[in-house]
């Protein structure tokens, strides 16, 4: 009976762990030593063993954080959140579908540790704020204040508005076919004039290593990119981070591209190309909350 809370709650908090670093592959070292804690303690005393273990990972996701801090302030180029293949039923959850959105995840970044923890613990998650002070180490009092923070922080840099599902799905679908043919006038007419497109290479893929600003730039870059592998690039819509995006596969090697749409317009393009970072596009991530 030792791991079945753990077990029972593991979509949870990977999810907890995954919307505080933006990579699966870090969620899931937290989780083993989640895990190794876990089993160290007299669960006979423990009498909610979900805000338990929501502590823990918190705590373990914190250190994480901090130690990632320093290498990716060395990362070359843009960093972006490592993309999740999710099912379809994640987007009728719609604050977990944003929450865990490509773009959220980098509006996140720009949060410290301690601001990214109890605004994730919070606003998607509505832990009581006594739940989160025992999860980060601060007084009630302090978590209040550091989440009325993170909240205008966060909202003066997510995306303006929410749409459905349905006309995400047909704007990528347009963006997909526009890229396929490389047509600068097609691509134009799916591009917002400002939009802007940020690209993860790595230091290992081909990616620009500064965000792309405008239409005309964005398109001219995209179209470049088209000659460059014609005949051998498949494209796919495909459910990332509980939205419809999509998925490119150039002699076999898979880039990510999410985007976000306002007025029928794409505003920006995420590009994950960095290998490493593409490993969970096979097999739908587990989210809960």
């Amino acid at each position: 009976m030792t791991g079945a809370p753990f077990v029972a709650h593991r979509g949870l908090l990977f999810t907890v762990a995954y919307e505080m670093l933006g990579s699966a592959a870090d969620a899931e070292d937290v989780l083993q030593e989640s895990w190794l804690r876990w089993a160290e303690v007299d669960h006979t005393q423990v009498r909610d063993p979900r805000a338990y273990l929501v502590r823990i990972v918190t705590r373990q996701a914190l250190n994480r954080l901090r130690a990632l801090s320093r290498s990716r302030e060395d990362y070359v180029g843009e960093w972006l959140p490592e993309p999740l293949l999710t099912s379809p039923d994640v987007a009728e959850d719609v604050e977990l579908a944003e929450s865990v959105s490509i773009a959220m995840l980098t509006v996140l970044e720009t949060l410290g540790p301690t601001e990214r923890a109890v605004f994730v613990l919070r606003e998607v998650f509505d832990l009581p704020y006594g739940e989160i002070a025992g999860a980060t180490g601060k007084s009630v009092a302090a978590v209040r204040q550091i989440a009325r923070r993170a909240r205008e922080h966060v909202a003066a840099r997510r995306p303006r508005m929410r749409v459905s599902r349905t006309e995400q799905r047909a704007v990528m679908e347009r963006f997909l076919a526009s890229l396929r043919t490389g047509r600068l006038q097609e691509l134009m007419e799916v591009l917002a004039p400002d939009v802007v497109m940020i690209a993860d290479g790595g230091g290992i893929a081909a990616a620009a290593l500064a965000p792309v600003c405008g239409a005309a730039q964005v398109a001219a870059v995209l179209a470049r990119a088209n000659q460059l592998v014609a005949g051998a690039c498949e494209t796919t819509t495909v459910w990332l981070n509980g939205a419809p995006a999509g998925r490119i596969d150039i002699d076999g090697e898979p880039t990510a591209v999410s985007v976000v749409v306002e007025n029928g317009l794409v505003t920006r393009v995420y590009l994950m190309r960095n290998p490493r970072k593409l490993t969970r596009l096979d097999e739908p991530a587990e989210l809960a909350r």
